[in-house]
């Protein structure tokens, strides 16, 4: 039997700083909900928009697989393995933050905003030698079918966990079956732009849906869409 957990975007965290607006999806910062803390190993799930020049300080952290997805824009990234990047638009980059890494995070531009997805997975392993991994997607492979991005081997940058990540675009009419990759993993879909019914349940943009106990996805698009869908363990 199938489980559902709608989160509609308007009853998401925010933060205004003035050089960061940030959405959050689950508990983060300043903003806790005792309702959304996680959804099975997916801790936070962050919509954030940083103002030219602008950007997070050094900081450190520790046993949590962050991934990084631009959506608009440049960031930078430096952190304390040596790495020095500039991720752009449909590139994914992940860190394994392991036993402990330092990291900050700016706009690389000094005249227009970023725009990008921040995520943390609880890892599967604790406590192993930090790692980065940083690749290029090619927007036409997503076209009316879902790209993996992220994956624990083969296809996607490598996380340390039972987790895969995939991106899809799909012209309105549509439809698309997103099959479970391992038995157990729930899957928790996120509207980047469109209308997107997924098992009967209708999306707008930035609306979410956990969904657990099943083995499939049913989706369809009735307006030009773009969706992410994280599958995680549960436990």
């Amino acid at each position: 039997m199938k489980n559902y957990l709608y989160h509609p975007a308007a009853d998401r965290g925010q933060a205004d700083f003035g050089w960061l607006k940030s959405a959050h999806s689950f508990s983060f910062g300043h903003w806790y909900n005792p309702e959304k803390t996680r959804f099975g190993l997916l801790r936070v799930l962050n919509d954030d928009q940083v103002a030219p020049a602008q950007g997070f300080g050094t900081h450190p952290h520790d046993n949590m697989e962050i991934v990084s997805i631009p959506l608009l824009g440049d960031l930078e990234h430096r952190d304390s393995m040596g790495n020095q990047t500039i991720i752009r638009r449909h590139d994914v980059q992940i860190m394994s933050a392991g036993t402990g890494v330092q990291h900050s995070e700016y706009n690389y531009s000094k005249t227009d905003p970023v725009h990008f997805l921040q995520i943390w997975v609880f890892p599967k392993n604790r406590d192993i030698t930090p790692r980065y991994d940083q690749l290029s997607f090619l927007p036409e492979e997503r076209h009316n079918r879902f790209q993996t991005i992220v994956s624990p081997e083969g296809e996607g940058v490598h996380i340390n966990q039972d987790a895969w990540f995939s991106l899809g675009r799909f012209e309105a009419g549509q439809m698309a079956t997103y099959a479970i990759q391992k038995a157990g993993n729930g899957v928790y879909a996120f509207v980047l732009d469109g209308t997107v019914r997924i098992d009967g349940h209708e999306l707008q943009r930035r609306d979410a849906l956990g969904i657990s106990g099943g083995n499939t996805l049913d989706l369809s698009f009735s307006t030009d869409s773009e969706v992410l869908l994280l599958e995680v363990p549960m436990d």
